[in-house]
């Protein structure tokens, strides 16, 4: 899936540990063989190759977990999280690298390519169809998230409760570690990749996600784009901004946070509400000026 999973645990059997591990390892890349975009081969790239076609497509059962998911939260938001984005967040990668501004013949041609209600599922037969030409489905913003919660399911199975998966930033936790009241998670600073994070939580029997622009954004013509793309404008979003969200599960809290993100404080945080378990925290940069939000029940800092 493009990063780094990290596997945390406490046993007092070394052995068991090891094995209980490597199945979780394991569990993640099976995954990654069904959820990547970057791979050619997997079932959601075989997927959006079938774009237009006008055929329904069986799902594995990961698959349409994650895809009937992530609709739900399309609705919730108006398309503000939308998996179909695959287009535009391609296109946006090659900005990156290039460091030019895409074409706006290109951008009009990738937002035909986008929409939410394009991607039909058909629960009863767990099918999915792309409805439109040149089709892209990216579920970057949700498929790590589940990923670390399968891997942590994994480790429960084998009689493994003190855990904690990071799946670059997309952390779930099982038990705290011993005589601990959690697992201590730093929170980075909005502004500074390398710096100390600027706040500490304790996290037990929950997940927390951080999303941002602080490690992945282009500079073009004197303005910031970050890598989270607004599927309705087409463009990288534009304001600095970090958003933290806790929430029961990692799954949760890795969509939450690419959807707050696209929203903003105001509808971000009255989406967070409405999802019982979960909380927020929006860090806001525009000039010299930085706002902090917050739900009322987001972890308190600390030191």
């Amino acid at each position: 899936m493009g990063t780094d999973f990290r596997i945390v645990l406490y046993s007092a059997d070394a052995e068991a540990a090891n094995r209980a591990a490597a199945e979780a390892y394991a569990r993640v890349e099976s995954l990654n063989r069904v959820l990547s975009d970057y791979d050619p081969t997997s079932e959601l790239s075989k997927l959006s190759a079938t774009a237009g076609g006008g055929k329904p497509q069986a799902m594995s059962d990961d698959l349409w977990f994650v895809l009937e998911r992530a609709q739900k939260l399309a609705e919730a938001t108006d398309g503000a999280f939308d998996v179909t984005v695959g287009p535009l967040t391609k296109m946006w990668r090659s900005a990156r690298r290039s460091k030019k501004f895409p074409p706006e013949a290109r951008m009009a041609e990738a937002r035909a390519a986008v929409g939410y209600r394009h991607l039909r599922l058909d629960p009863r037969q767990k099918t999915a169809e792309l409805l439109v030409p040149n089709m892209r489905l990216d579920l970057g913003g949700i498929a790590m998230g589940y990923a670390a919660d399968e891997a942590l399911k994994i480790l429960k199975r084998h009689g493994i409760h003190r855990a904690m998966i990071d799946a670059s930033g997309d952390i779930v936790c099982g038990d705290a570690p011993p005589d601990a009241e959690g697992w201590k998670i730093g929170i980075a600073p909005l502004t500074e990749s390398k710096g100390p994070p600027s706040r500490y939580l304790w996290l037990a029997h929950g997940a927390l996600t951080t999303s941002g622009d602080v490690f992945q954004f282009v500079e073009i013509d004197g303005a910031r784009y970050s890598h989270i793309v607004d599927p309705k404008t087409g463009r990288g979003l534009t304001t600095r901004s970090s958003v933290t969200v806790t929430a029961a599960d990692c799954i949760t809290a890795d969509s939450l946070a690419t959807a707050v993100s696209v929203l903003g404080p105001k509808k971000g945080l009255d989406l967070i509400a409405h999802i019982p378990g979960a909380s927020a925290l929006i860090v806001m940069s525009e000039g010299n000026k930085t706002t902090t939000y917050n739900s009322a029940n987001f972890p308190p800092a600390e030191k």
